[in-house]
C-alpha cells in the first residue's frame, strides 16, 4: 500500500493532455498493433518499457499503476474511445495488452497520448488505496465519465 501511495501522490502532478500526442518511437522488442500503438515486452511489471524513458512523471506514474492494480483496472472502462478505435476492453488496456503466464508483460503506448487514461488509472488507484472496492471503482468511473466523454469500452462488471 506505500508503493501504491507514492503513486497515488502522482495524481496531483497530472496535466490534462489530449490524445493525440506524438508517438514514441522505440527500438528493441517493439512492435505496433493495428491501429499504431506502440507495444513494447518486459520481463515483468516492475520492468517499464523504455517508450516511456521521455514521459512526464504523471505518466509513468499511470503505467506503474497499471502493473500494480492489473486486478482492478481490468474491471474499470476506459472512455476515450480506445474500444471503438483501438479494441481496448479496460482501462488497463490503454497500458497494458497483456501479462503472459510465463510474467512478461507486453506494454501498449496508448496511455502516453491520453490523458483520460491516466485520469482514470489514477483515480482508480487512489480510489483502491483509500479501501474502495473494485465495483465501487466501476461505479465511480462510469458516472463521472458518462457524460461528455466517448463511448466506454466493453468491460465486464465486477461483482464486489
Amino acid at each position: 500500500m506505500k508503493k501504491l501511495a507514492i503513486l497515488v501522490v502522482g495524481l496531483g502532478l497530472l496535466a490534462v493532455t489530449a490524445c493525440g500526442k506524438e508517438q514514441a518511437t522505440n527500438g528493441g522488442h517493439s512492435n505496433h498493433a493495428p491501429n499504431g500503438d506502440l507495444r513494447e515486452t518486459t520481463a515483468s511489471v516492475q520492468k517499464l518499457p523504455s517508450f516511456l524513458d521521455k514521459q512526464t512523471e504523471a505518466v509513468r506514474l499511470a503505467y506503474q499503476a497499471a502493473g500494480k492494480l492489473e486486478d482492478t483496472l481490468k474491471w474499470i472502462p476506459c472512455y476515450c474511445g480506445c474500444g471503438d478505435s483501438a479494441g481496448h476492453k479496460s482501462n488497463l488496456n490503454c497500458f497494458i495488452n497483456e501479462v503472459r503466464e510465463d510474467g512478461t508483460v507486453e506494454w501498449d503506448d496508448h496511455g502516453t497520448r491520453c490523458g483520460v487514461c491516466v485520469q482514470i488509472a489514477m483515480k482508480s488507484a487512489e480510489m483502491k488505496m483509500q479501501g474502495k472496492s473494485d465495483l465501487e471503482i466501476r461505479e465511480y468511473i462510469d458516472n463521472t465519465y458518462s457524460t461528455g466523454y466517448a463511448n466506454p469500452t466493453d468491460t465486464s462488471m465486477p461483482q464486489s
